[in-house]
């Protein structure tokens, strides 16, 4: 193995060991320009001299920005938009009548990247502003990157991130054109909160979640570690709620936790106790093999 084989692969496993994902040899080709404004930054030459200077003393902070520029932080308003009118037609009305008595609705956006996802849920909801009154919205976006936090938690985007998926009405209805950018107003940053925390940690409080989404994350994990975070984000969902998953994911011989629900899309609902443990016994081979 070359030198910067080698390099390639200890960059791999520090991100493995810091995130749980996986850069397999056909991603790798990757590092480098995700690199590049960090070695510009550092003053880096190159992959191997990134790896000496990692392993010469105490360099945390050097190992979290290489983890936090490897992450593919790609997202957008409204991403794949049919599936936001799915939510908007389906879920969350069936939602609206099991929590009718509450007024509460709880929502948990996992690896929310720089907070669109949160936002555009926000935004279905004060978009009807007598249906919901009354109502308590909470959405929680929880990612491992502060970088990309610190964007949710600003609320602040560029014209080109504004652009990507909300039409005009909505850009103007619901952000504010400042000189640093465009601001969310305070209707849809009230219903967000943002916290850092892997798929792998322990659910985040209070659980008992309405609706999950987790979406495009599972694609960069293993089998196994892809089926922890399906154990993790059972134990987060309620009994009669909701999974949403990326266009490319499935739990379908991936875990026993989660059946398809009827409308398809992607959208999942967690099984009861007993036919969970039948579940996961088939899935068990499958997953070894």
């Amino acid at each position: 193995m070359a030198l910067n084989d080698a390099s390639h692969r200890i960059v791999a496993d520090l991100l493995c060991a810091r995130t749980g994902q996986q850069l397999t040899d056909n991603r790798l080709w990757r590092v480098s320009s995700a690199l590049a404004g960090l070695f510009r930054e550092r003053g880096i030459s190159n992959l191997d001299q990134l790896v000496c200077i990692l392993g010469d003393g105490d360099q945390a902070e050097l190992a979290t920005q290489v983890v936090e520029a490897l992450l593919n932080n790609e997202t957008y308003f409204f991403r794949d938009h049919a599936y936001f009118s799915i939510l908007a037609d389906t879920v969350l009305p069936d939602i609206a009548s099991k929590r009718a008595s509450s007024k509460r609705i709880r929502i948990w956006s996992a690896g929310c990247s720089t907070g669109q996802e949160v936002l555009s849920l926000a935004m279905l909801f004060a978009g009807q502003p007598q249906r919901w009154a009354g109502w308590n919205i909470e959405i929680l976006g929880t990612d491992i990157s502060t970088k990309a936090l610190a964007v949710a938690n600003s609320g602040l985007y560029s014209q080109f991130e504004i652009q990507r998926g909300i039409s005009i009405g909505q850009m103007l209805q619901f952000f504010s054109e400042t000189p640093e950018g465009w601001q969310a107003n305070d209707t849809i940053r009230a219903m967000a909160r943002f916290k850092q925390a892997s798929v792998l940690d322990a659910p985040p409080h209070p659980g008992n979640f309405d609706l999950v989404l987790c979406r495009n994350v599972l694609l960069y994990f293993d089998p196994p570690t892809r089926r922890s975070v399906f154990e993790r984000l059972s134990q987060a969902t309620a009994a009669d709620g909701w999974l949403m998953l990326g266009a490319g994911e499935t739990v379908i011989g991936q875990t026993g936790f989660f059946v398809p629900a009827p409308c398809g899309a992607t959208l999942y609902h967690p099984v009861g106790a007993s036919q969970r443990a039948v579940r996961e016994r088939s899935v068990e081979p499958a997953l070894a093999g």
